[in-house]
This record gives structure tokens, sequence and C-alpha cells, in this order.
């Protein structure tokens, strides 16, 4: 009973740090969003091409800099914690930051020196500036990742959460000061969106100051811990300090050579660098394809970073999606990986199971959800309804990257770090393909269709491994009828809610413009959609009242929902 008891409080740990992970980059996405939203109405669709164009690059270069390290920290030091050393998971974290500062100069200086080649390489050149503006933020982004994997590795978010926050807000402040200064003084589109994309290296500076405040506050919390700390008495045993006023459980400290350390590293963040490298280097072959296909097809040069710019119109939305699962998956990397190290066969297979549940049903209400609003958001955020069709394909990338992003986190937990880069290796390379195959036929449409494909076959990759390994299927064992009848039901409520409210407004004796009547009917219907695939999701028992347990908040509720007859 009391296994079961710790069990369940250690489950409800995990979700309540994956919901503040979660919940933080719902807000740092949705500022993110909002940088680029002004961007496109205000600067246009070249600007925003080029902006999309530049964003994969810098995107690469960083994964690749920092190479998984974050992950890894997290990883080891969650392990060292779990065994009582404190002093040799810090120095973990000291040695992976010496590595990255290392790493994350060498992607500044490829990307800075290297802008005119890669803007040429891509057909853009205007893209040069912005390559260049970009790169600062590698001088930074590294050390802070490094110290953010070292919270998590803690199970403590908190930090990681509040940083998330403040470098989005000072990025899109810096970005929103930089356009108006640029578009005021009659700047062209290449400075214009060096700019906008300088805004990553002062985020950067904000968050990595935030994290070094914590670091700071810890250090202080340990060493008045230290002082007050009794000295051990003749009759106790003699362990040694592990340096910050704890003592190791095995009576001395780790230790471990720096270089053998590094290699135990490399060994494992290279390949969780690449399998994180999923929605940067998918997005990538777009910026070095689609516009070059677009341009060979007939069309100039600024007529394709436009198309390109329409292209990217769903990007941002799909991207929150996929983000929030990928920063919710990176706290059950550590938590499934402490469950390999038990040798708990069944936690890691009741974790997975759950975890891909959850997946599952975010991935498919996002994916009907957004393809069904697509013409109504298109207006709400970009004033065009122009590039809708395209919106909507891209839309279904929500739920294969879902499935990608977090069967590959799950996978990485299990060791198997490696799988996800192969499978992602072959993903891009079929989107190199389906991109040469579709893109002249059937332009930015044909790119769509060829990101979905791409992401599908990622996930379908991921899964078959998992399902291999741990017995968990790509929904976790909640089957597609019911869920599919739940989202039958929230796109009908989409529909009917938008179409309504358009009515509504029109009818109006003074009716709204265009556009704030679109954006009140897509609020109205994402609102609408998303209770209704709640109550249907609930109804038809796809969540278990135990599994629901295990979400933070379910037990204030419980009564509710209960009132509703909504638990089964």
């Amino acid at each position: 009973m009391d296994v079961q008891v710790r069990e369940n409080k250690a489950a409800t740990a995990l979700w309540k740090g994956a919901a503040v992970l979660g919940l933080a980059t719902i807000v740092s996405k949705l500022l993110g969003t909002l940088q680029k939203i002004p961007l496109q109405n205000i600067a246009g669709d070249g600007v925003f091409g080029i902006y999309n164009a530049v964003q994969p690059i810098y995107l690469l270069i960083l994964t690749l800099a920092t190479a998984g390290f974050p992950v890894a920290v997290s990883k080891f030091v969650s392990e060292h914690m779990a065994l009582g050393q404190r002093a040799e998971a810090k120095r973990i974290t000291a040695i992976a930051a010496g590595a990255l500062a290392v790493s994350g100069f060498a992607g500044f200086c490829l990307l800075f020196f290297g802008a005119g080649g890669i803007a040429a390489l891509m057909r853009v050149q205007q893209s040069e500036r912005a390559i260049q503006s970009v790169a600062f933020a590698l001088l930074l982004v590294p050390l802070m990742s490094v110290i953010r994997g070292y919270y998590q590795g803690l199970h403590n978010m908190v930090p990681t959460a509040v940083s998330q926050v403040a470098e989005q807000l000072i990025r899109v402040a810096v970005m929103l000061g930089l356009l108006f200064y640029m578009l005021g003084g009659a700047y062209g589109d290449d400075w214009v969106a060096a700019g906008a994309t300088f805004g990553a290296a002062a985020g950067a500076a904000a968050g990595l100051a935030v994290m070094l405040l914590y670091l700071r506050s810890s250090r202080r919390s340990a060493l008045r811990a230290a002082g007050k700390t009794r000295v051990p008495g003749r009759d106790e045993p003699q362990r040694a300090p592990d340096g910050d006023g704890m003592l190791s459980q095995s009576g001395k400290a780790a230790y471990e050579p720096a270089a053998v350390l590094l290699r135990r590293f490399l060994a494992y963040a290279l390949p969780v660098g690449f399998g994180s490298l999923v929605v940067p280097l998918l997005a990538l072959v777009d910026s070095f394809t689609i516009p070059r296909l677009l341009i060979e097809a007939g069309s100039g040069e600024e007529a394709a970073i436009a198309s390109f710019g329409l292209y990217n119109h769903g990007q941002p939305l799909v991207q929150l999606v996929v983000m929030i699962a990928g920063s919710m998956s990176a706290a059950l990397i550590p938590a499934v990986a402490e469950a390999k190290l038990k040798r708990r066969k069944d936690l890691i297979e009741s974790r997975a199971a759950l975890t891909m549940r959850l997946t599952w049903l975010l991935g498919l209400a996002s994916a009907f959800g957004l393809a069904v609003a697509a013409p109504q958001l298109n207006v709400m955020f970009f004033a065009s309804a122009d590039g809708s069709l395209t919106m909507a394909i891209i839309a279904f990338t929500a739920l294969f990257g879902t499935v990608s992003v977090v069967s590959g986190s799950l996978l990485q937990g299990l060791g198997l770090a490696g799988v996800p880069a192969r499978n992602l290796l072959l993903a891009a390379i079929a989107k190199i393909a389906l991109n040469a195959l579709l893109v002249p036929a059937y332009g930015i449409a044909g790119a769509a269709y060829a990101a979905v494909l791409a992401y599908a076959l990622a996930a379908a990759l991921n899964v078959a491994r998992l399902r291999r390994c741990a017995g968990t299927t790509a929904t976790g064992g909640a089957g597609f009828a019911r869920p599919l009848a739940a989202v039958a039901a929230m796109c009908a409520a989409v529909w009917a809610t938008a179409a309504g409210a358009e009515a509504l407004l029109a009818a109006l004796p003074h009716a709204p413009s265009h556009r704030i009547a679109q954006t009140a009917a897509a609020l109205a219907a994402i609102g609408a959609g998303a209770l209704v695939y709640a109550a249907a999701l609930l109804r038809a028992g796809a969540l278990t009242r135990r599994e629901l347990a295990q979400v933070p908040g379910f037990a204030k509720a419980e009564p509710l929902l209960e009132r509703l007859r909504l638990l089964r």
C-alpha cells in the first residue's frame, strides 16, 4: 500500500513538473507568435518569408551546438541525485557548460562569417544580414540550456519556466522596438528581417540572467544550510562532503575523470541532439528547397519569398502544439530513465502508455481543430485568407509532430537515443524527395502535403520501435473509435460556431470589420470545440478516472465532472 502511495505521489509530481513546463511553453510560445504577427502584418510576407527562412538555420546550428547536452545533463543529474551524489551532479553541469561554450562560439563563427554563402545556397540573398544578426544568440543560449537541464534533473521545473517566459518577453520587446524603428527609417526588407532575428540574442541574454540568478540563490541557500549542519559525533559514520553541505550515501564522493565523463556525455548527448532536430531539420529542408523550386518553376525571387511567407502562416500554431508536447516530454525523460535504472518495467510501461495516450488526444484535436478553423485563424492572425488551404493541410503536422517528438523522448529515456535520429534522417530525405515531386506541380500546397507525409513517417518509425521496447502503441491503448468520435463532434461544433458567429455579426446594424468578425468567430469556434471535445472524451470513457487522478488539479474538478455525469 505504501509503495502504491509513493508511486502515485511520484506520478503526480511528474505531471506537475510537466504541467509547469507546458504552461510556461504556452505563454512563451504565444509571445513568440505575437512577434511574428506584427512582423507579417506590418512588414508583409516578404520580410516574413526571410525571417522564416533564417529561423530553421539558427535552430539547426543551435541544436548541433548544444548537441543534446541539456537533456544529457538532466538525465545524468537525476541519476546522481538519486544516489545522493550532488557534488558529482554539479561537476557534470560545469563540464557540460565548458564544452557548450566552445561549441556555441563555433556555431556563432559559422553563421556570422558564413552568412553570405548560406544565403546564396538558399537563393535568398536578402537573408544574409538576418543570419548574421541571429548568430549572436549562439554565444548565450548553450550556457542557459545547460543550467535549465541541471534544474530539470533536480525535478525543479520552475526556473526553466520563468526563464522561458522572460526570454520571450524580452525577445518580443526588442523585436518590436527594432521593427518600428527600422520601418520608420525606411530600411529595406533585409535590415527589417535582421532586426527581427536579433530579438533572439536579446531574449537569450534575459533567459540566461534569470537562470544565473536562480543558481546564485541556490548556492546561498546551500551555504546557509551547510553552516547549520551538525558535525557528526564520534559514534556516527564519517561520510565525505560533496561540496554542498550534503553527503553521498556511498560514504565517499563519486569521481570520474573529466575526459571519461565527457566521452560518456557525447555518447548519449550526440544521438539525443540529432533526435531533437525533427522540427528545425525538416524546416531547414523547406528553407533550402521551397524558394529554389518556386524560382525554378518560374517565380521571381521576391514572389517566391512572399509565397514562402504564406506557406509559414500555419507554422506558429502547429509549433505551439508541438513545443508544448516537447516541453512536457522533457520532464518525462529523467522519470523514464530513473524507472529504467530501478528496473521497474511496469512503471516504464504505464508512464509510456499514459504519455502516448495524452499525446495522441492532444495532437488529434489540434490537427482537426486548426484545419477546420483555418480560414478564420488566417484572417485573425495575418489579415488575409490567402493560403488558407495550405494552412489547413499543415495543421495535420500537429498530430504527427507531437507523436514524433514525445515518442522520441520516451525512446531517449529508454537509452535508445540513436533511434529518433535515424528516423529523423529518413524523414528529412523523404521531405526533400517529396518537395521536389510536389512543389513544382502544386506550389506551397504541395510542400504542405510533403510536410504531413514526412512527419507521419518519423512518427510511425518511432512508435514502431517504442511498441517493441515498451509495448506502447501510438494511441497509448486508447484506440481509434472513441477519440475519432469525439473529434467528429468537435469539428461539427467548430464549424457550426464559426458559421453562426459570422452570420450573427454580419446581421448587426453596425457590423464589425471583416478581420474583427473573423477573429470573434475563430475564438468562439475554438472555445466551443475545446469544450465539446473534452466532454465527448470524458463521456465516452477515452480517459479513465484512475488516469485523470494523476493529472494535477483533477481532485478540484472531480465534483463538477461528477455532477455533469462526464466521468465513468
